[in-house]
């Protein structure tokens, strides 16, 4: 039996240039970390004295006879990748909603392909998982989903992610506790699917080029931990990314923002594709109680940033690597 636990994470610029359909014809980069939120995945070899083969348990059960009739499309695509034939078990649980904006289903993806290649005796590198994960979710599933997610579960860590046609680079950034200690998370609900709303964007050359100039310009800001400055960047990534689609932001989420900056928010922006999910805020340390008090009808998730990328665990056969 194998349990993975593979990080959600949380991006702060350049989200929307880590497309595709964009940056295989021109350039993009985020600046994103990993946090200690997880999808956990447990796989094992399912025994044959059932009068089912495969067993799958998300929000929903599937126990099946062949592959073909699994329902989850990332389970079957995994499988069918990896070439599994043998009847098998996997359990999914996750610390976060899934479609809420933190990657969700590309850690899922990280994390049920690192599982079954241990389960199958082999080691992956990281830069191959996400590109594995890559090749599932974009190549074989045919989602519209950009690409800084599986990179950023697979990594751990806060990176600044390069995306071009011919190269993916993954650059780790040191984040001052200045900055972390002034990022909240806070839960708006309404679950979307992120493959609906990308669908909407619209690239145009000019606002995707100064999305992309606010990664290299919030590196030092985020190193030497200005929080005033990483604010000003982060409005004004907001306010680009809102011109991709008029599906990313609506009044129920600017009304959730407009309470926090009366409350004492510096920034914010909207976790994801957009539309839902989770809200990220910029505030000083002494004001945070404010603004919670201000949103008490909201969930606040405390988290922090984590640093190992998808993780093996526990292997019952206790196997090297």
């Amino acid at each position: 039996m194998i349990l993975v636990k593979s990080p959600v994470r949380v991006s702060l610029v350049g989200g929307g240039t880590d497309y595709p359909a964009y940056y295989r014809t021109n350039r993009g980069a985020v600046l994103s970390g990993s946090i200690n939120k997880y999808v956990w995945i447990t796989v094992r070899y399912l025994p044959p004295y059932f009068e089912h083969k495969h067993r799958i348990v998300y929000s929903r059960i599937e126990s099946v006879q062949s592959l073909a009739e699994i329902n989850h499309p990332s389970v079957r695509a995994c499988l069918e990748h990896r070439g599994i034939e043998q009847g098998i078990e996997i359990h999914h649980d996750g610390d976060v909603p899934a479609r809420s904006g933190l990657g969700t289903s590309s850690s899922f993806t990280v994390g049920l392909l690192n599982a079954l290649y241990a389960l199958q005796g082999q080691f992956i590198t990281k830069m191959a998982l996400a590109l594995d994960a890559i090749h599932v979710e974009q190549d074989i599933i045919k989602e519209v989903v950009g690409s800084q997610d599986v990179f950023a579960s697979a990594f751990g860590g806060f990176n600044k992610i390069s995306f071009s046609d011919k190269d993916i680079k993954v650059e780790p950034v040191k984040l001052s506790p200045e900055i972390e200690q002034s990022l909240m998370l806070v839960y708006a609900g309404l679950p979307r699917y992120a493959n609906s709303v990308a669908a909407s964007y619209q690239f145009d050359d000019g606002v995707m080029q100064e999305m992309l100039e606010l990664v290299d310009e919030a590196i030092p800001v985020v190193e030497k931990g200005d929080v005033k400055e990483l604010s000003r960047l982060l409005s004004e990534s907001w306010d680009l990314k809102q011109r991709l689609s008029e599906e990313i932001s609506n009044s129920y989420i600017s009304t959730i923002c407009e309470v926090a900056k009366k409350a004492g928010a510096l920034a914010w922006k909207l976790c994801g594709a957009g539309s839902s999910g989770f809200i990220l805020l910029v505030a000083e340390p002494d004001v945070q109680e404010t603004i919670k008090k201000a949103m008490k009808q909201f969930l606040f998730v405390p988290f922090s940033f984590e640093y190992e990328g998808s993780t093996i665990v526990f292997d019952s056969e206790k196997r090297d690597g």
